[in-house]
C-alpha cells in the first residue's frame, strides 16, 4: 500500500478519535448537569418554635435536601441528638435544625439555655420613672448608667454623679418575658436581665446601691465610647453665679407740714401772723 495513503488514513483515524472523545465529554457534562443529585434527609422544625422551648419529637420532622448539607445540620439518623435540647433562637416551620441554634445537651430550656458559655445573666431593677424600661425588649442593646453620691463625699448634696457604667449590653429578658411581643407592644417592667461578663456582673451588683438608668442604643452601633462621669456642679458651668449687686433705694421724701397762723388783735386792729411748723425745721 502506498505509504502516503497510509499516513493520511492514520491521521484521519486520530482526528476522528479526538473528536469523538470531545463530543463524549461534552454530552456527559450536559447529562450530569440535569441528572438529579442525591438527596440527604435532615431534621427540621415541624411548626414554629419559640426561643427557650425544649424540643420534643412532636416538634420535629424530616426534609430531603439535594446536594450539600448545611453545616451543623442534624441527620435523620441522629434525630435523638435534638430531642430534649432548648432552642436559643426562634425556629420556623420547615427550617433545618442547626447545632448552633440549640442549647448544650442537658442545659434545658428557658432563659438559662440562651446564656452563652462564659457569660452571665444579671438582673437589674429599674424604677417606674424610667419610661424607657417599657420599651426594652429581648435582643435590644442598652447602655447602663448609674446615679448617686460616691462614698466618702464631704458634701453629699453637691457630690451627686452620673456615670456610664456599661455600654452595648444585650437584653436577655424584660421581666419574665424572653420573647419579643409579636405586635411590638411595649410592656413596662420592674426587672431586666442583661447578658454580661462575670466582671460586669460584679459591677452591676455593686451598682444596685445606686439608681440605675438604661439608655437605648441602635443595635448596629457597637462602638464603645470613652465617657467621663458628670457631676451636679458641672451642669451649671458657665453660668453667672455672682450675687446681684444691691440697688440703692432713695429714701422717701418726708412731707412738709403746713404752716400755722396766729390772729393778733391790737385794739381795733386785727392782723394775722404765719409761722412755720416746728416739724419742718427738724
Amino acid at each position: 500500500m502506498n505509504r502516503r495513503l497510509l499516513t493520511i488514513l492514520m491521521a484521519a483515524l486520530v482526528i476522528g478519535f479526538v473528536c469523538a472523545f470531545l463530543v463524549y465529554q461534552m454530552v456527559n457534562s450536559r447529562l450530569a448537569a440535569v441528572r438529579p443529585l442525591a438527596a440527604t434527609g435532615i431534621v427540621a422544625a415541624k411548626t414554629d418554635i419559640k426561643l427557650g422551648t425544649v424540643l420534643s419529637a412532636n416538634d420535629l420532622t424530616t426534609v430531603q435536601i439535594a446536594g450539600g448539607v448545611p453545616a451543623g445540620a442534624i441527620l435523620v439518623k441522629d434525630m435523638s441528638r435534638a430531642i430534649g435540647r432548648g432552642v436559643i433562637s426562634d425556629l420556623y416551620v420547615g427550617e433545618p435544625i442547626i447545632e448552633n441554634r440549640l442549647a448544650a445537651v442537658g442545659s434545658g430550656g428557658g432563659l438559662a439555655a440562651t446564656i452563652p458559655q462564659g457569660m452571665r445573666a444579671c438582673a437589674v431593677r429599674v424604677d417606674d420613672v424610667v419610661n424607657v424600661s417599657g420599651f426594652v425588649t429581648p435582643g435590644m442593646r442598652v447602655d447602663v448608667l448609674i446615679f448617686g453620691t460616691p462614698p466618702g463625699t464631704p458634701n453629699p448634696e453637691q457630690g451627686q454623679i452620673s456615670k456610664t457604667l456599661l455600654q452595648n449590653i444585650q437584653v436577655l429578658s424584660a421581666g419574665t418575658e424572653i420573647q419579643k411581643d409579636p405586635e411590638g407592644k411595649a410592656k413596662p417592667v420592674q426587672v431586666v436581665n442583661l447578658l454580661v461578663t462575670p466582671e460586669d456582673a460584679e459591677k452591676l451588683s455593686l451598682a444596685a446601691n445606686f439608681t440605675i438608668r438604661l439608655v437605648l442604643r441602635n443595635p448596629l452601633d457597637t462602638k464603645v465610647d470613652v465617657v467621663a462621669g458628670t457631676d451636679t456642679k458641672s451642669l451649671f458651668t458657665g453660668m453667672n453665679t455672682a450675687p446681684p449687686k444691691p440697688q440703692r433705694v432713695a429714701a422717701p421724701k418726708s412731707a412738709v407740714p403746713p404752716p400755722f397762723s396766729i390772729e393778733v388783735i391790737n385794739g381795733t386792729k386785727t392782723s394775722e401772723e404765719k409761722f412755720a411748723s416746728p416739724e419742718g425745721h427738724k
